[in-house]
């Protein structure tokens, strides 16, 4: 008699990293030939945790570098406490837990949630990874979610049709130190939706269809134009993590020297200890170097590959591209095509990021940001604020927005030449910029007008250093007007209405004499004179008094 595992297949569908183009790892999908197995699993959690260590039991068959997903449902584990047949197979495979990831597939309702909670701390504490599948499509409790706490959140592909929830899903990932993957990517405008949202990972059959051999490449679509816009803080090492190759700290020479020579991708294997610790790193070019002499099998082959490693170069996951390069710029050069480990809060390696990923990401981002500078001031132009506006609106961040400009302008150029006028416009950029320093964001927009983006107490030492000097043109006095407003978190819902509200600020800043400075509260009626008194409007003399141009 037959039994249902006879009939039972397994595909594999790669998890694909937007950033780098690589395979991140390999979801193991179920694929019975008779019966509704799946179906069966749902209603008995027996049966559930029996196909999940028969989908890592196929994967290991097929696949010994990538990191694999495995689904459960939420009331298996609920039901099981966890589940100990799985941490037995991983073992048995050769594997360590965390380079296993299991997505907990819906439904959430009526599973009681203590139980689940208590059963993914289990699994957590085996080193086993958590990722809430199905998010957007399903019915998992936001509390429950933060509750969970997942390395990773898989949402549903129709959720990118809605680009703020999207946009809300990245902004709690990143308060819980989670990836965000889309699941049932079909098309290259969904993944230019899923990468413009800020999601890292995605998986659907526009990058490789679910097969019974795992996917050797996958089609990513090229970055388009403005996708590799990196905020001045760089971007987030998550983002260029490739799966790492690693063997236990007491593997040989040999068992290295196997690894690399049948996998001609792998640059390098990481030795870690029994809590996946990266203890030593092998770098491929100098360990087969070594390797290769003419006595260098029979003197290493046997012995303990750590004598051939170097100590690791670790980076934390929360660390940026540039603090990647600080960690790659110390030490010998020698080192510097060496993988860098990422380790989580607890040492443990998650993958390593590869110099040359870092390097083609920050260039392209340092070539569009070029692209945008004002050629007079080297200022960036409206299009980097509005992004870093609409950003910190999206992340709920209270901001002050300021425009300032030179007092009729016009007759600077007209009485002391355009030269002085330029020479005048970069004097209040590079003012500015040092002003500034590293706390704000400043932009030039076109003409005299400047944008600064900073915090509220940031403001007035800001606005000080910039009113306070004696500014001239051609030997004429010159004075500047600045006006701000205030934006708490939900007072404005994009950068069209922070630029509203800033309008009537202007206006009421360019009425005042002398240097001026006007603060208004987004949502709030009035605003505050800090700087400049009463007197006549000025005179229609040519420049813009319209609102900001941006």
């Amino acid at each position: 008699m037959h039994s249902w595992t006879d009939t039972l297949r397994f595909a594999f569908q790669p998890v694909v990293n937007l950033r780098t183009g690589a395979v991140a790892a390999l979801e193991i999908l179920a694929r019975p030939e008779a019966g509704d197995v799946l179906a069966e699993a749902r209603r008995d959690p027996e049966l559930d945790g029996r196909l999940t260590v028969l989908a890592l039991r196929a994967a290991a068959r097929k696949e010994t570098l990538l990191p694999l997903h495995l689904n459960v449902f939420a009331a298996t584990l609920a039901d099981l406490g966890g589940l100990t047949p799985l941490h037995e197979a991983v073992r048995a495979a050769g594997r360590m837990a965390w380079e296993v990831t299991l997505d907990i597939v819906p439904p959430y309702t009526h599973v009681p949630q203590r139980a689940l909670l208590e059963a993914v701390a289990s699994l957590r504490a085996q080193g086993f990874r958590i990722s809430a599948d199905g998010i957007g499509d399903g019915d998992v409790p936001l509390r429950l979610l933060t509750d969970l706490s997942p390395d990773l959140v898989k949402l549903d592909a129709s959720l990118l049709a809605r680009p703020a929830a999207v946009r809300a899903m990245r902004t709690l990932c990143e308060g819980l130190g989670a990836l965000v993957a889309v699941e049932g990517v079909e098309t290259e405008l969904q993944c230019a939706a899923a990468l413009s949202a800020g999601a890292q990972l995605a998986q659907g059959e526009l990058f490789a269809p679910p097969a019974r051999i795992p996917a050797a490449d996958v089609y990513v679509p090229p970055l388009g134009p403005g996708a590799a816009t990196v905020p001045r803080s760089g971007p987030s090492v998550r983002e260029f993590v490739r799966p790492a190759a690693v063997l236990p700290l007491t593997a040989s020479a040999g068992q290295v020297r196997a690894l690399l020579t049948g996998s001609p991708d792998v640059s390098g294997v990481l030795l870690v200890d029994q809590y996946g610790r990266p203890v030593r790193s092998v770098h491929r070019s100098r360990f087969l170097l070594s390797m290769s002499g003419r006595y260098g099998h029979a003197l290493y082959a046997d012995r303990p590959a750590f004598k051939l490693g170097d100590a690791p170069r670790t980076v934390g996951v929360d660390a940026t591209a540039w603090q990647v390069l600080d960690v790659v710029a110390v030490g010998g050069r020698d080192r510097t095509s060496d993988d860098v480990a990422v380790v989580d809060g607890h040492g443990r390696c998650v993958g390593v990021v590869r110099l040359a990923d870092l390097v083609r990401a920050l260039a392209e981002s340092r070539v569009e940001e070029a692209a945008g500078l004002n050629p007079l001031t080297r200022l960036p132009g409206s299009d980097v604020i509005v992004s870093e506006v609409d950003r910190r609106i999206s992340d709920g961040r209270a901001f002050a927005l300021s425009w300032l400009d030179i007092d009729h302008f016009k007759q600077v150029n007209d009485g002391a030449g355009f030269a002085a006028g330029d020479e005048l416009i970069r004097a209040v950029g590079r003012a500015l910029q040092q002003a500034v320093a590293e706390h704000a964001r400043v932009g030039h927009i076109g003409g005299d007008d400047f944008l600064v983006l900073a915090e509220e107490e940031s403001l007035d030492p800001l606005v000080t250093a910039v009113l306070d000097v004696p500014w001239a043109a051609g030997g004429r006095p010159v004075t500047l007007s600045v006006a701000t407003v205030v934006c708490g978190p939900g007072s404005v819902r994009d950068h069209h209405q922070a630029a509203a509200q800033l309008a009537p600020l202007k206006k009421a800043a360019k009425a005042l004499n002398g240097g001026s400075w006007v603060l208004g509260r987004a949502g709030l009626p009035g605003h505050e004179v800090r700087r400049g008194g009463p007197g006549p409007a000025p005179a229609q003399t040519g420049y813009a008094t319209a609102e900001p141009r941006w």
